[in-house]
């Protein structure tokens, strides 16, 4: 049997993996704006589209979301930290001075994001210490003349696009493995 995975380190591992960073957004029963930062968010299907983000069973705004019939997210742009690290703090307004609108269905998206997704939740999956939200997506907006937020290491950043490869020179013998067939990809 295996020993058991060191907490702090699978973490660091995790923290690998760069990410984008979302606000995940929703109504709670009195109507008010919820919101939390949100890097565990990924597309999952684009027939239909669906999107997913993990929450943990311990956010204060869990029973928000498990409750609400939409959410909303907005895709953080570079220069977007501050509203990163807002939504990632327990505060008591977490909205003064953040600029948003309401979508059709009321979730509500963060103004100068990338993107923005309004989504009707479709299902809630255990997963560990997290809730696994599923949506499919109803409303989308893109943005690609802005940089995306990203995170590192616990650090902040944006992406920089490294030149395009030269063409590689064409092979000089068969272009198909024996039988004819190419590979999966």
């Amino acid at each position: 049997m295996p020993a058991p995975l060191d907490i702090a380190a699978l973490k660091k591992a995790f923290g690998n993996f760069a990410t984008g960073i979302t606000v995940v957004t929703t109504r709670d029963g009195a109507g008010n704006p919820v919101g939390i930062t949100c890097n565990s968010f990924a597309s999952v299907s684009l027939n239909p589209p669906l999107v997913l983000f993990s929450l943990a069973k311990t956010a204060f705004s869990l029973s928000a979301f498990l409750r609400a019939d939409h959410f909303g997210v907005s895709v953080l742009s570079a220069g977007q930290e501050a509203i990163s690290i807002r939504f990632a703090t327990p505060s008591a307004d977490k909205w003064a001075g953040v600029a948003w609108h309401a979508w059709d269905r009321g979730s509500p998206v963060i103004a100068g994001a990338v993107a923005g997704f309004e989504c009707r939740k479709v299902a809630v999956h255990e997963g560990g210490d997290h809730r696994i939200f599923l949506g499919e997506i109803e409303r989308m907006e893109s943005r690609p003349d802005r940089r995306p937020l990203v995170y590192l290491r616990s650090r902040y950043g944006h992406f920089a696009a490294s030149e395009p490869p030269e063409p590689a020179p064409a092979p000089a013998g068969p272009t198909t493995p024996a039988g004819g067939e190419r590979g999966p990809c």
